[in-house]
């Protein structure tokens, strides 16, 4: 089984609207037998909490699923057990890098590193800018390519 696991601050906007996506994107592909995904955050402020009613209105509107979604705390141990964790922008990966053993089983990328042709590296956090469409936007295309990133590197 292939684990993927994004991560933002507070896991309420940006990793559960990427899990969510990526989740469908899975679902549609036939992989679900194949590929696990999950998120989480650096802080633990909204542990327990269902996403930002932003990321939720965003997601009905797409009719991507978001029922199983709870917010949850990265720990040291998701770096042992997830292929691919994937940061929604520089802070956090500083932060994975920062909670990292000597080296994480998994590779750890920004999410907007599979996107080459993108103006920012960074998805900015809608928590902030209340822009739930321009993160839908990223997040989306961030996962497309993530999936094919992940497909080609494990020949799935």
């Amino acid at each position: 089984m292939i684990n993927v696991l994004f991560v933002c601050l507070g896991n309420i906007c940006r990793s559960p609207m990427a899990e969510a996506i990526f989740r469908d994107r899975i679902t549609k592909a036939g992989l679900t037998d194949q590929v696990e995904v999950d998120s989480a955050g650096t802080g633990n402020w909204h542990v327990g909490k269902r996403p930002h009613e932003g990321t939720i209105e965003i997601l009905e509107k797409y009719h991507v699923d978001h029922e199983q979604l709870s917010a949850r705390q990265v720990e040291k141990t998701d770096l042992e057990n997830f292929d691919y964790i994937i940061a929604m922008d520089a802070s956090n990966l500083g932060n994975l890098h920062r909670l990292k053993n000597e080296k994480p089983s998994g590779e750890i990328h920004r999410l907007l590193d599979f996107v080459p042709d993108v103006k920012t590296e960074d998805v900015p956090d809608p928590y902030f800018t209340g822009n739930f469409v321009e993160v839908y936007d990223l997040v989306d295309v961030g996962c497309e390519k993530l999936l094919s990133y992940i497909r080609e590197q494990k020949n799935i």
